[in-house]
């Protein structure tokens, strides 16, 4: 058994000063039961808790750590910001120099904004699209979380999912009303609503792999049938690629999947693992905002020149090196993700992996998963029992059945190894 005292004593204290001890739920491991470990210190691939213990990360921050832990240019970048100042409230050059970065791959957006986290970032285009349209009604997807604004907590997935929770308290039913859940991967239950709504529904948000109720892979025509819906009705599709922003592919989902929304949200990646997110698309949508037009938002963190110089420094190693990122993302991921169920096929396990590039799930279930209603088949259950002895064997999965587990370049033949000798020892 793993030594966690120093981990366990750290909560004790945390629970005194913080909600549940924790500044995110999913942190407290409720799902999965075990001990949440207090992280000392992360590199490349691995992460050392307070008690000296070493595991294989397989979550990356949520996403964001494409590169790894403590990435040497990262580093150095956000050093030779943090010398310079680490808020400035006022215009610097790295705003522009990261934005011509991130529109240089992902072509749908000829303008972007820059805010603190993806939350902001999906909050601030759906405010958007509801200005450029005239219109109050979003339409969202079971399961898909875009954050935890108020009216996007309906029928979320992410931590909602993982603790349970319908919706969330304190959410006045005047601020979710407007907001339409319908089922993922269902075009008839979109013409649907466009029916009842006629002239009424500004946008359609989704994400177009679906990462917050485990990794849920968009039907053949989806997206493609989203976009033409939207575009018959006048209202704008958004694609929320807070997560598949840069991990699935250069230009992420939109490039993979061959869709142009009018407006992205990304998020994760773009700040190097600092707090950093944006919205950006259609120029004559976003010159709807404020200081040109009448659609107020704002942050005093936005563009932060840290958040700034660590995007530059990520993006800009991923594009310099896209060929051998990607094609080493695919083999490592697709390597552990399909080994894995292996070796839960030999053992009699029920399991069911779905994958994109280098996101992932393992779900606990011999049926397919092809929305939130299927995710929810699942052994959580066994999840937890399998979370717990991955930790013991010392491989750091997502705590919560519904969500996505991440690889990065850090990752190599060593750790797929690793995690592979690590599953059959718990199965």
């Amino acid at each position: 058994m793993r030594v966690m005292e120093k981990s366990r004593q750290l909560q004790v204290r945390a629970a005194g000063l913080l909600p549940g001890g924790v500044d995110s739920p999913v942190r407290a491991f409720r799902a999965v039961g075990g001990d949440p470990p207090f992280v000392k210190r992360a590199e490349g691939a691995y992460l050392w808790d307070v008690d000296g213990n070493k595991y294989l990360d397989f979550f990356g921050s949520w996403g964001p750590m494409i590169l790894g832990h403590a990435f040497e240019p990262v580093v150095e970048a956000i050093k030779e910001a943090v010398g310079r100042g680490a808020s400035f409230g006022a215009s610097h050059a790295d705003e522009a120099n990261l934005a011509e970065l991130v529109t240089r791959c992902f072509p749908s957006v000829q303008r972007l904004r820059f805010v603190s986290s993806g939350t902001e970032a999906c909050m601030s285009a759906i405010r958007l699209a509801r200005g450029f349209t005239g219109r109050k009604f979003v339409i969202k997807f079971e399961g898909c979380y875009h954050g935890h604004a108020d009216a996007l907590l309906v029928k979320a997935g992410s931590g909602i999912a993982t603790l349970g929770i319908p919706g969330s308290a304190g959410v006045p039913e005047e601020t979710a009303m407007h907001t339409l859940a319908l089922p993922y991967n269902d075009l008839s239950a979109v013409e649907t609503a466009f029916a009842l709504h006629p002239g009424q529904i500004a946008c359609v948000i989704v994400e177009p792999v679906v990462g917050n109720a485990g990794t849920i892979i968009p039907a053949e025509g989806y997206l493609a049938g989203l976009r033409r819906i939207t575009q018959e009705h006048g209202a704008l599709l958004i694609l929320d690629e807070v997560m598949t922003g840069f991990r699935l592919s250069l230009g992420g989902a939109q490039e993979l999947y061959d869709v142009k929304p009018d407006l992205t949200t990304l998020g994760k990646i773009i700040g190097g693992g600092l707090p950093c997110g944006a919205f950006g698309g259609r120029a004559d949508v976003m010159e709807f905002l404020a200081p040109l037009g009448p659609v107020y938002q704002a942050g005093t963190l936005s563009g932060n020149p840290l958040a700034m110089a660590a995007g530059i420094a990520t993006v800009g190693h991923l594009i310099a090196n896209e060929a051998a990122v990607y094609s080493q993302l695919e083999h490592v991921t697709k390597a552990v993700a399909e080994g894995v169920v292996e070796i839960a096929a030999a053992a009699g396990v029920r399991l069911t992996m779905n994958r994109v590039g280098s996101m992932f799930t393992w779900f606990f279930t011999d049926q397919p998963v092809r929305n939130f209603a299927d995710a929810a088949t699942s052994d959580s259950a066994a999840f937890g029992n399998f979370h717990r002895g991955m930790m013991e064997a010392g491989v750091w999965l997502p705590p919560s059945q519904y969500e996505a587990a991440f690889i990065g370049t850090a990752h190599g033949e060593v750790e797929v190894e690793m995690a592979l000798a690590a599953a059959r020892k718990v199965f």
